[in-house]
């Protein structure tokens, strides 16, 4: 299938299936034409990077995922042992960047707290210029 197609099917734009295949994520045949043509499997593939992507994985790290999942269709599942204990690692970055945005938002929540009651009121007030 051609790449309107493509797009059609997945509801991924052109610009990110190129973007995917420049990550080597996807690998379309090309004709000699230099049109790309996708496979059913490339529809599936795209699916499964989507989720990965969902997940908060960097793209780098979805081109070594990828060729290590099972995909019954409804879970992706690890089938390289090594790549557990990376997704482990992944999710552990994931999770300290929640605690610091955490952090930054109860600080922020105590900024607020210091100020006066109809401050955001104010805020919201036009700047009267004259």
């Amino acid at each position: 299938m051609r790449i309107g197609e493509m797009v059609r099917r997945t509801g991924v734009s052109e610009r990110l299936l190129r973007y995917y295949e420049e990550q080597g994520l996807l690998a379309p045949t090309r004709l000699p034409s230099g049109y790309r043509v996708y496979s059913d499997a490339d529809v599936d593939t795209v699916r499964r990077i989507r989720i990965l992507l969902a997940a908060g994985l960097p793209t780098a790290l979805i081109a070594r995922v990828l060729p290590c999942v099972r995909d019954d269709s409804t879970t992706l599942a690890p089938v390289c042992s090594d790549l557990v204990a990376e997704l482990r690692r992944e999710r552990e970055r994931i999770t300290r960047a929640i605690n610091d945005l955490q952090a930054s938002r109860s600080v922020l929540d105590t900024v607020i707290a210091a100020g006066p009651d109809d401050a955001d009121q104010a805020l919201r007030q036009p700047v009267s210029k004259g």
